[in-house]
């Protein structure tokens, strides 16, 4: 182990607002299998999740499509990233990109990805953004067990060296701090993403921010520099 600390980030709705590029997608998947779009609401509660698990939340009733859901949707989603507005789809949260390339600029600071996203998908956000070779590790769904089981963040873990004592995820929903409590190590919440603050606080988060600027200050107080 080494006396680096490690800063795991969730994606979407932690990192980028893909919200719009969600709703669409999920939209889109429901009306090719002729069936009714699952409430706002519902769909934004299932962000984080791996696709057969979120089919199946939404879905109960049609056990049955629910593969043809997830083709469905990968391909909406696909197809929508490459119009014309494609590109504005996933925007970055405001503040994000200064705050990545400011902890990938410390000495003592490693960086890592754990999204539910697909790594066709991770790699296009790589892309669109410039963000690759910032991150350490990069865990995908297409890897890994669904939220909020650890495996993702024991992958960053070993792919990093760090002691999860070292360890801070930072994410937008339930999923990701019961992950994060699961593999043992500590958990921002940001209050901007899907699910609600009262939520994240409820599920044992640290610290609930409110916007990028607040991170160094609560990664120094539940992590510091060694």
């Amino acid at each position: 182990m080494t006396d680096l600390r490690l800063v795991i980030f969730d994606v979407d709705g932690t990192l980028i607002d893909s919200q719009a590029h969600i709703l669409a997608a999920m939209d889109a998947a429901f009306s090719a299998h002729g069936l009714p779009a699952p409430p706002r609401a519902a769909t934004l509660l299932i962000v984080g999740l791996s696709l057969p698990v979120a089919m199946a939340r939404l879905a109960p009733d049609h056990p049955d499509q629910q593969p043809g859901l997830v083709t469905a949707y990968k391909d909406a989603f696909a197809g929508l990233r490459r119009g014309p507005d494609g590109a504005a789809l996933s925007p970055l949260f405001p503040g994000a990109l200064a705050a990545l390339q400011a902890l990938a600029g410390q000495d003592h600071t490693l960086l890592a990805i754990a999204t539910g996203k697909s790594r066709r998908g991770m790699d296009h956000i790589l892309d669109l953004h410039d963000l690759r070779g910032l991150f350490q590790s990069v865990q995908t769904a297409d890897d890994h067990p669904s939220k909020p089981h650890p495996s993702m963040v024991a992958a960053c873990l070993r792919d990093s060296g760090t002691d999860p004592a070292r360890s801070v995820i930072l994410g937008d929903t339930t999923y990701d701090i019961d992950m994060g409590r699961a593999a043992g190590i500590k958990t921002l919440g940001v209050a901007w993403g899907y699910h609600p603050a009262e939520a994240l606080t409820a599920a044992g988060a640290c610290d609930i921010l409110h916007s990028f600027d607040a991170l160094p200050v609560a990664l120094d107080r539940i992590c510091p520099a060694s």
